[in-house]
């Protein structure tokens, strides 16, 4: 397909993509090739999806009680507080296990069709977009250690033996 006032046949087109590359400063034989400045992107806006999305507000051990002031080394490793309801007693896993032994692919596709009990946002997590996934992704299997599991989860009627919030059953449609 040929834009307003270029031809295909013109050797104008020949500079195009040299020319892109070099005016965003890059190499013309690395503007399609992943490498370290790709990379630390892909960190980088993991980071912040993690951040942004809520992700440690849950599944970082401290994260929202200490307004977020919980090293980076400890992000993502999963919570002992508990939250309970009439679905029983959940708590946030530990990111890093559940991912460790996934492949990119893997996670996009679980992240898209993920359910979980309440309070996960699963449905925030199934509408995010395949790049914030594969950014969070890179980013979480950056972190190191994976750590132990969470505790598992408890169902109704079970008293949970760690710290938790209780949540009343919802009120009854009309």
């Amino acid at each position: 397909m040929a834009y307003e006032g270029m031809s295909m046949k013109s050797p104008n087109r020949l500079f195009v993509v040299p020319l892109l590359a070099a005016s965003l400063g890059l190499e013309t034989a690395s503007a399609f090739a992943v490498d370290a400045s790709t990379e630390s992107h892909l960190l980088a806006r993991g980071r912040y999806v993690a951040q942004v999305s809520g992700c440690n507000d849950c599944h970082t051990d401290g994260y929202l009680m200490n307004n977020g002031n919980v090293p980076v080394s400890q992000w993502l490793k999963g919570s002992r507080f508990g939250w309970h309801g009439p679905w029983g007693t959940t708590y946030a896993s530990n990111l890093r296990l559940f991912m460790k032994d996934m492949s990119e692919a893997e996670w996009i596709k679980t992240a898209h069709s993920l359910t979980r009990r309440p309070p996960m946002p699963w449905f925030n997590l199934n509408a995010m977009h395949d790049d914030d996934l594969r950014a969070l992704y890179y980013f979480v299997r950056s972190l190191g250690d994976p750590g132990e599991p969470a505790p598992a989860y408890l169902p109704p009627g079970e008293e949970p033996h760690t710290a938790f919030a209780s949540f009343p059953a919802p009120p009854k449609a009309e």
